[in-house]
């Protein structure tokens, strides 16, 4: 009987050392590892999808807006110059005009007589400027390989027509010429009379040494001035200038001897080489003449 008490108590405490779950415990762990495993899953997907649609979203308006504003600059555009064309044709009103009433061509160079002492010659006529009344013409011809050099001076008055020719413009009316021969020191022909001179040289004019006024200059230059001017009948032409030469008309006004002599001064000294004080006293020459021979207040009728 003793002995089987003995065992009974040592079969007891072999029972809860078998209990221990502590096996078991760890199992229940593992699942706790899974769930943050399904949360960063979830973070993933959505963030992927929020910025795809962004960028989609951006393009499409982008595309939109400078389309709209090409085509809303342009339209504007093309309808102001469709205005601006319309405007010139008035402009073919006026050229019959002129034709159809010549007289009131003296109207408007009367007041273009006030405004310019002075115009080129050609210019003056495709602008219908030029005067009829009155008027001085002042013309060069001049060498490019020298100084030497002709000025024409013509006056007339009373115009009752002026036409273009293939060469020129010629007036219809009475006039007077006065030459004007500039001579350099180096010139060869020196001893020969100017009537007798070469016209295909343009060294010629109608005039004897005698028939002239000699100023003879520091540099030797000498301007040689015609005493009296020639006298044209009927009509003149004036030759349309080449290279450097020019024609300029001068307007009757009270000032006008006036600025004739000072544009001949300035010719004679910076395109002539003339000193400038010969150059003057040779521009009074002239002019003196000029006022006696072929204006208003002298012989010129």
């Amino acid at each position: 009987m003793a002995t089987i008490k003995k065992t009974t108590k040592t079969a007891k405490p072999k029972k809860p050392a078998a209990k221990k779950p502590a096996a078991k415990k760890a199992a229940v762990k593992k699942p706790a590892a899974k769930k943050p495993a399904v949360k960063k899953a979830a973070v993933k997907k959505p963030a992927a999808k929020k910025p795809a649609v962004k960028k989609a979203a951006v393009k499409k308006p982008a595309a939109k807006k400078p389309a709209v504003k090409k085509a809303a600059v342009k339209k504007p555009a093309a309808k102001k110059p469709a205005v601006k064309k319309a405007a010139p044709k008035p402009a073919v009103v006026k050229k019959p005009a002129v034709k159809a009433a010549p007289e009131a061509q003296k109207t408007t160079i009367s007041t273009g007589e006030q405004e310019v002492k002075f115009r080129n010659l050609f210019e003056a006529y495709s602008q219908q400027k030029l005067p009829f009344a009155q008027g001085y013409i002042v013309s060069s011809f001049f060498k490019e390989s020298s100084t030497y050099s002709i000025i024409e001076i013509v006056s007339y008055a009373a115009v009752k027509e002026i036409y273009s020719t293939g060469d020129g413009l010629t007036f219809v009316t009475g006039g007077k010429k006065l030459y004007v021969l500039v001579e350099p020191d180096t010139y060869h022909n020196k001893p020969v009379e100017p009537v007798s001179r070469s016209k295909t040289d343009q060294e010629f004019i109608p005039k004897r040494f005698s028939e002239l006024e000699t100023i003879i200059a520091k540099n030797q230059t000498r301007i040689m001035v015609a005493k009296e001017p020639e006298e044209t009948f009927g009509s003149f032409t004036v030759l349309e200038p080449k290279g450097i030469n020019f024609s300029i008309v001068f307007y009757e006004h009270p000032d006008v001897i006036s600025t004739l002599g000072t544009f001949l001064q300035t010719t004679l000294n910076r395109q002539r080489k003339v000193p400038e004080a010969d150059a003057k006293k040779a521009a009074k020459l002239i002019t003196d003449i000029v006022v006696k021979t072929m204006s208003s207040e002298g012989q010129f009728q």
